[in-house]
């Protein structure tokens, strides 16, 4: 094991350990608490604004002069009103309730009772990219389902990072009489210490995963090989399908609904328009785009239908059209030539809807409206860990605090 390997290791081995240090007494913590924790969490963006910004504004710099591109830095950027933002979610979050400890299941021969209970895993580990507002995003869900958590993100975004873990996060834990040890930090940047996080069964059993979908894939089986349960989110990019029966006005104001950031998963990637359509709406499309300053990938292609701009590094602005027969023909393009995120139809004709939204088989189905629903806070009001999109039993789609539990079935005297 190189130096480097050898110093990751220890430092996620030590942070796993001190997080698990904390996980006997979260159970039962009270559900206030944890909502105070995030809601100073909250304060603690706004109060300590001057130190991220400043810390985000090294990590830009050294982003700018490593040659990342603009969906890249769009994600790793942070300003005043971002940081608002993450505040009024966390705000939100800690207004949800929460979830029942316990539900009776069925009562068994002999008087007994069979009750299912939710339990907290443990200690998760989350790996994702250089987004400095995912470490208090995925920090918060980690306190509102009472897990202790070890958190790694990209090397570009890590002074952001270290910022936001010892000014925000753990100052919020403390005033709210919680262990700051609940909450890890990874320090050691590279690769090494995403492989050393998917290495420990033992101390990590469960590993959310985001990131580029070829580093993510990886990491994914480093972990199966050392026994290491993921949820992984590895590919993204949205699709829209413009019907025969489409209202032109509506699909361009989705198309551009869908590209307002370009280094999302869910934004815009491929856009599919009935061949009806194509001689007069492919024009109005590649003109909103360049407007937008977005370039158009039109046939012949020379990449896949499916390829995922928001990962090609200086042609983010770029989206994909191409020509579908009808809804079932298009619903078919998005389940095989794409991750399987999200795709959207836009049509007034309901039968055309039933038949798209019937056949395509990924996580979130849209009519008529824009596929940048498909997050957690969108949809749920609550922020998220990341989006599954595994086509597996289990938690699929936005992860939220709600799926990160583990179910135990107890039976008792009735």
């Amino acid at each position: 094991m190189t130096t480097d390997g050898a110093d990751a290791l220890e430092a996620v081995e030590e942070a796993a350990r001190a997080a698990r240090g904390t996980v006997a007494d979260l159970a039962s913590v009270p559900a206030g608490r944890l909502d105070r924790a995030l809601r100073a969490m909250a304060a603690g963006l706004v109060r300590s604004s001057a130190p991220v910004l400043a810390a985000n504004g090294a990590d830009m710099t050294a982003a700018r002069e490593a040659g990342l591109g603009g969906g890249l830095l769009d994600r790793l950027r942070l300003d005043e009103a971002r940081l608002k933002g993450i505040a009024g979610q966390l705000e939100a979050l800690a207004e949800v309730p929460y979830e029942p400890a316990e539900r009776v299941v069925r009562e068994l021969p002999g008087g007994l009772l069979l009750t299912e209970r939710r339990r907290p895993v443990g200690v998760i580990g989350a790996n994702f990219e250089a987004r400095p507002n995912v470490v208090v995003d995925i920090a918060s869900q980690f306190v509102k389902s009472r897990n202790a958590g070890v958190l790694r993100t990209g090397s570009a975004a890590i002074r952001s990072a270290i910022t936001l873990a010892d000014e925000v996060i753990a100052p919020a834990l403390a005033g709210a009489g919680l262990d700051p040890a609940m909450i890890q930090l990874v320090r050691v940047p590279g690769q090494s210490s995403a492989r050393a996080l998917v290495s420990q069964p033992g101390l990590i059993p469960l590993v959310i995963l985001r990131g580029s979908g070829d580093s993510t894939r990886s990491l994914a089986a480093e972990a199966a090989r050392h026994g290491v349960r993921t949820m992984a989110h590895a590919d993204g990019g949205a699709v829209l399908y413009v019907d025969a029966a489409a209202d032109p006005a509506l699909a361009q104001q989705l198309i551009e609904a869908s590209l307002d950031r370009l280094g999302v998963c869910n934004r815009l990637n491929l856009l599919l328009v009935h061949p009806s359509r194509w001689d007069a709406f492919v024009p109005r499309v590649t003109a909103l785009l360049d407007r937008l300053g977005i370039a158009a990938s039109l046939p012949p292609h020379a990449h896949p239908l499916g390829h995922e701009w928001a990962l090609d590094s200086g042609s983010e602005a770029t989206v994909t059209i191409a020509p579908a027969e009808g809804p079932r023909a298009a619903a078919v393009l998005a389940n095989e030539e794409t991750s399987g995120l999200a795709a959207a139809i836009v049509t007034a004709d309901r039968a055309a809807a039933a038949e798209f939204l019937g056949a395509y088989a990924g996580t979130g189905a849209f009519w008529n409206s824009t596929t940048r629903l498909l997050d957690g806070f969108k949809l749920f009001s609550v922020p998220e860990t990341g989006i599954n999109i595994d086509a597996v039993p289990g938690p699929r789609g936005p992860v939220t605090f709600r799926d990160l539990y583990l179910r135990q079935f107890v039976v008792t005297p009735g």
